[in-house]
């Protein structure tokens, strides 16, 4: 897929396998999570002062396609692209085992403001990920 605009490398930690000894499925979140916060990072957006000036950006909906487990130790590159829908920006998600990049997950997660504890549009969101926006 060309329309990714952010990727992070990481590496699977042993405490992060269960007794089957691959990745335990709650995970992915962390990994894909991760890598909106430092794609937020790189756009400049900090979400302590969103906070701060009571905007808060939470997650609404999360859907996660499971297709290769990770192993212990094993790379992998989680990648993201961006859309907007009417309020909601929706993240697509995926990650790829190192280095063969045989699909791990496909996700989506739709996120949503709280401007002052209520659902309505940030403008600073809006003019940051301008640029990132897929069609």
């Amino acid at each position: 897929m060309d329309n990714y605009i952010f990727e992070l490398k990481m590496k699977v930690r042993d405490y992060e396998c269960d007794l089957q000894g691959i990745v335990n499925n709650a995970n992915y979140q962390h990994y894909i999570e991760h890598t909106r916060h430092e794609f937020l990072q790189t756009a400049g957006i900090s979400f302590a002062q969103l906070h701060e000036e009571g905007t808060d950006a939470v997650v609404a909906r999360l859907n996660m396609a499971f297709k290769t487990p990770l192993k212990s130790g094993d790379e992998f590159v989680s990648k993201l692209y961006l859309k907007k829908e009417g309020i909601k920006y929706i993240f697509f998600q995926d990650i790829y085992r190192l280095p063969d990049m045989k699909v791990v997950i496909k996700s989506t997660v739709e996120t949503v403001c709280l401007i002052h504890g209520r659902l309505g549009t940030s403008e600073q969101l809006d003019q940051t990920f301008a640029p990132y926006l897929s069609e």
